[in-house]
């Protein structure tokens, strides 16, 4: 189990996570849902231990450790990643070299991963990471590449940002396969056909829960209130 306890983040003497606690199970999907701007990016980082997302207090536990003075690099070694919204570009380094970062790793595993993200395999491992491959097709590499870590648990932060409507049932597909591996997946999203893939889901509003629950019943109420608000990051009945 992956557990956030009382977890407030302050910053610059603004509260933006305010007293949230969160669980999160291997092999479940677990959703994110709210908003542009009410904190579910800075949940992840918290998540993932980035240098300046340290809670102002509470703590982070894996497996019942706690770990909220461990590093970024001690999170990923004990299976803990993160699907970066925007995919990073790498000059020089071949989408090979970039799938291989974590270790030695055979080639039918990197044609696996890639066929995974439906891209070929023959095509992509020669081609750099650089500004030449679309957003979409750097985000399908990284996505290839939190395949290959076999991660405990996910964090993916909008992993249908810049890629095409068509690639949906892809990332459907990349959860599913994740899920079986017995990763925890986490998802940050504000889209529905995202939300459904999850068995789980926290309503996130003005660094707060507002509602959690089924999957179902989180969208429903998502989309009945905070679509038609008109109240930014100010929960309904307050």
């Amino acid at each position: 189990m992956l557990e956030l306890k009382n977890i407030r983040y302050v910053k610059n003497t603004k509260e933006i996570i305010k007293n949230v606690s969160l669980q999160f199970q291997e092999s479940q999907v677990t959703a994110l849902i709210g908003n542009n701007g009410v904190g579910k990016s800075t949940i992840a980082y918290i998540i993932m231990g980035l240098s300046d997302y340290t809670p102002t207090s509470g703590s982070v536990f894996l497996n019942g450790e706690d770990i909220s003075g461990f590093s970024i690099t001690d999170r990923a070694k004990k299976g803990i990643s993160l699907l970066w919204q925007e995919p990073v570009r790498f000059e020089g380094l071949t989408v090979e070299n970039y799938l291989s970062l974590g270790g030695r790793i055979n080639k039918k595993k990197l044609y696996e991963a890639l066929e995974l993200v439906r891209l070929n395999p023959n095509v992509y491992l020669p081609r750099f990471v650089d500004k030449k491959l679309s957003g979409g097709e750097r985000k399908r590499v990284e996505i290839a590449s939190c395949v290959l870590l076999n991660p405990k648990f996910l964090v993916m932060d909008e992993p249908d940002s810049g890629i095409d409507i068509m690639s949906l049932d892809m990332i459907h597909d990349i959860i599913v396969y994740l899920k079986l591996q017995r990763t925890g997946i986490i998802i940050i999203t504000h889209r529905e056909e995202i939300v459904t893939t999850s068995d789980y889901s926290y309503l996130i509003c003005d660094g707060r829960i507002i509602r959690q629950g089924a999957s179902r019943e989180i969208i429903d109420y998502y989309k009945t209130t905070c679509d038609v608000c008109d109240t930014i990051n100010v929960p309904r009945g307050e």
